[in-house]
């Protein structure tokens, strides 16, 4: 086919254009269960082709050089759905992160894996299992995936919180030297995570949904939202996301040289 022929010469292209690699990208993996349902298939196996394409991006990501992904994977306005569809996911998780413990790419390119979000929510075989994950995968410092789970910013900000005013009435923190950096410090209590330089949005819905609003709004990332839904999402579609974080770069270095 045409296209087959295309796209290849296409991703040279963008590549070629790309100049500048973002350091964190954070992706808003939207669009399993529209994606199965247009193609007549079973909302489990939406989410399933979700989870391969994750993988891929995975690596993409690491081939080009990005040193920090963070997956939007499950919100706590999620648990809202139906049980059956809650039950499915959190085996579909569960099996992924079983895997980490064995796959050759992660060991190989040291990547370390991270859960993000309110551990108190999950099932405690659930978390379990991203405990063995975390573990295996803690020496390593080349790159970082950080899975959002039961995650929502503003609960993210309110942990934050809490964890700093048990901190000041154990009198560890002093208040009069509460600024931004200490709030960051206290977002995640794994592994540094630097400030996000670029957010995707699949599933052409143009919004960013209360991820990671400290890190990526409170940094001014760029944002770029594309119509495929997640299961659909091509090499193509990262690098045009990246085109548009090296044009903001660019533009940046532009002004300054402008005053």
């Amino acid at each position: 086919m045409l296209r087959t022929r295309i796209e290849p010469l296409y991703e040279r292209y963008l590549r070629w254009q790309v100049k500048h690699i973002p350091r964190h990208v954070a992706v808003i993996q939207d669009g399993n269960r529209r994606f199965a349902r247009e193609q007549g298939l079973d909302t489990a196996i939406g989410h399933r082709l979700g989870a391969d394409a994750t993988e891929q991006v995975l690596d993409w990501a690491c081939e080009l050089g990005v040193r920090y992904i963070t997956l939007y994977t499950f919100s706590t306005e999620n648990f809202r759905r139906d049980k059956g569809e809650l039950a499915s996911l959190f085996a579909l998780f569960q099996e992924k992160f079983v895997a980490i413990l064995k796959d050759e790419r992660v060991h190989k390119n040291h990547i370390r894996v991270q859960m993000i979000g309110d551990r108190s929510l999950l099932p405690d075989d659930l978390l379990a299992t991203i405990d063995a994950a975390e573990k295996a995968t803690r020496h390593y410092t080349d790159y970082c995936i950080n899975i959002a789970l039961a995650y929502g910013g503003r609960n993210e900000i309110v942990h934050a919180a809490r964890s700093i005013l048990d901190e000041v009435k154990q009198g560890i923190i002093d208040p009069a030297t509460i600024n931004p950096d200490t709030v960051e410090s206290h977002l995640n209590r794994g592994a540094p995570i630097p400030p996000v330089d670029l957010i995707i949005r699949t599933g052409n819905d143009c919004r960013t949904s209360n991820f990671l609003p400290w890190l990526a709004n409170g940094h001014e990332s760029a944002v770029y939202f594309c119509a495929p839904y997640w299961p659909a999402f091509r090499k193509i579609d990262l690098l045009r996301a990246m085109r548009v974080y090296d044009q903001r770069m660019r533009w940046k270095e532009s002004a300054g040289r402008w005053g």
